[in-house]
């Protein structure tokens, strides 16, 4: 029988890893519609003059990653927590380099915090 302390960590990973699951997987699969918002307007104009593809083929790749990212993170939460907060991260860099959207930047590193958080937790609850 799991302790109340114990019972609580397991509910709070399991609500981390569902939310670091389920969001970029959502995010990820909105690259391909824009339905929760046009992605491509979220590229530094200085990125988008470097790329050698079009910004609408970076986001698909884009919602790739996050769709495999967040499966990750509900199979195997430690590695799939450090990838989304690593991600998380750079996205929040790119915007800040952007000079715009800091908003969303700041949005990303708190959590970047939560994801890397997930980890932390996940250490007791999972095995891998």
């Amino acid at each position: 029988m799991e302790t109340k302390n114990a019972q609580s960590i397991r509910q709070t990973s399991d609500l981390l890893r569902y939310t670091y699951g389920i969001v970029p997987i959502v995010a990820g699969l909105d690259k391909f519609f824009n339905f929760l918002t046009h992605w491509e307007n979220y590229i530094p104009s200085s990125l988008s003059e470097l790329l050698s593809m079009s910004p609408h083929a970076l986001m698909i790749i884009v919602g790739i990653i996050e769709i495999v990212a967040g499966l990750i993170v509900l199979v195997r939460p430690i590695i799939g927590g450090y990838i989304v907060s690593a991600w998380l991260v750079l996205i929040g860099i790119l915007l800040l380099i952007g000079g715009t959207f800091l908003d969303i930047a700041v949005r990303d590193f708190v959590m970047a915090i939560g994801a890397f958080s997930l980890t932390r937790l996940a250490k007791f609850t999972h095995k891998y």
